[in-house]
């Protein structure tokens, strides 16, 4: 790790520090582009060139101390403040001799990190209770593909959504069927879904989307600003000025979170995925909780992919889904399989995914191409520094046949 954190150093000092012409500055602004706040914050100036080859020396420092003697148990604080540091660098890299709005970028990030939560907590619901639910990613497209359709069709956003979450759930109850009736393999039950899904959806899109526009226009949710909390300064137009789908998450987030770990529900449901034998021989309905739990992730997931169509594009297109599901795995196993813990990966996800679109904006010195695998290449590098120290429920994954 102590190579890792000077490499990162060189790099800093090398391509970013060298890169930036010596006496420009970078400006970070940390005010809402509209709105209004309880006071204005004054930007953040800082010397480009200068603040570069700083972080550089202090990664490099960190470097050197975690090879002379180690961080011991701090280590994973120590790469995040690095990998914070190379970011803020890249930042000040690409915007120098410019600006650069943090409130933007991270209401961005926000937005874009949506989708990926609601499926990192389709995942928690479906795996506390010991399923794995690999159909995510198709669920998502369902919920967008009929969201669309419910809410063109009947000029309601709310019945659109409504139908997003149904479909999410009938996918939900087909996977439930597959891995807890007939024990089908739940990787295989859940890519099978995802193949449905993809090709039922490209088809009708195809078929009847294409040739009437008039189903495929739901219109948009509009943005919402909270009276009070959209006017703190820098964190009010974060997030108390969104619309419907991120207020849902915070709520989503919140209930699941003390049910599972504050409720009778919730030690059921964790009983169920950790010792599903032992939970039967006290009374608890093992085969009824997995089923009803992987039902509800299928809502949660439509209500996800509802987001795409009804939030954020007002319209469907195909395949739009992009793999979200698939990341959103990835932060329910770096969030511990905790609902709290799974949207704080989702953010960091989300923040990839934002940096990269303002990289193109900056016209960055980096190929497109290279641009756009940033949000899955943070995913496999995270989740493969997290792996070996996470632990799934005992059962997940595993079919329970009552005697």
């Amino acid at each position: 790790m102590g190579i890792v954190f000077l490499g990162v150093g060189l790099i800093i000092f090398a391509w970013f520090g060298l890169g930036t012409a010596s006496g420009v500055q970078t400006r970070f602004g940390l005010n809402p582009a509209q709105g209004k706040t309880f006071f204005h914050l004054p930007d953040v100036v800082v010397p480009s060139q200068g603040t570069l080859f700083l972080i550089a020396a202090v990664c490099v420092f960190v470097g050197g101390y975690q090879l002379a003697k180690g961080f011991g148990k701090r280590i994973n604080l120590v790469l995040g403040v690095v990998a914070t540091l190379l970011v803020f660098a890249f930042l000040i890299w690409a915007a120098a001799d410019g600006s650069l709005s943090l409130v933007g970028m991270l209401q961005s990030s926000v937005l874009r990190s949506v989708p990926i939560a609601f499926a990192a907590l389709s995942g928690v619901m479906c795996e506390r209770s010991g399923v794995i639910n690999i159909g995510i990613e198709g669920m998502l497209l369902s919920g967008a593909f009929t969201g669309a359709v419910a809410a063109s069709v009947t000029h309601n956003l709310w019945i659109g959504l409504l139908a997003g979450a149904v479909a999410g759930a009938v996918l939900a109850a087909l996977l439930a069927v597959l891995a807890i009736r007939y024990l089908v393999d739940q990787i295989v039950a859940g890519t099978v879904i995802n193949i449905l899904a993809l090709g039922l959806t490209s088809y009708l899109s195809k078929q009847y989307l294409q040739q009437n526009q008039a189903l495929n226009d739901p219109g948009r949710f509009q943005d919402i600003a909270l009276p009070v909390l959209s006017k703190i300064p820098f964190i009010g137009p974060i997030l108390f000025d969104n619309n419907i789908f991120v207020y849902l998450l915070l709520v989503i987030v919140v209930m699941m979170f003390v049910g599972l770990f504050y409720t009778r529900w919730g030690l059921r449901v964790r009983a169920v995925g950790e010792h599903p034998r032992a939970a039967d021989t006290v009374g608890i309905r093992v085969l009824f909780t997995r089923y009803r739990n992987v039902i509800l992730g299928g809502v949660i997931a439509g209500i996800g992919g509802a987001y795409f169509t009804l939030g954020a594009v007002g319209r469907f297109e195909e395949g739009m889904s992009a793999g979200r599901g698939f990341i959103g795995l990835a932060a329910m196993i770096v969030g511990r399989w905790n609902p709290i813990g799974a949207l704080g990966a989702a953010l960091i996800f989300g923040f990839a995914d934002s940096l990269q679109v303002k990289a193109n904006i900056l016209q960055v010195s980096i190929p497109n191409e290279f641009l756009a695998m940033l949000p899955y290449l943070v995913t496999i590098l995270v989740v493969s520094g997290a792996a070996h120290r996470v632990r799934p429920p005992a059962a997940d994954g595993k079919p329970y046949i009552k005697d």
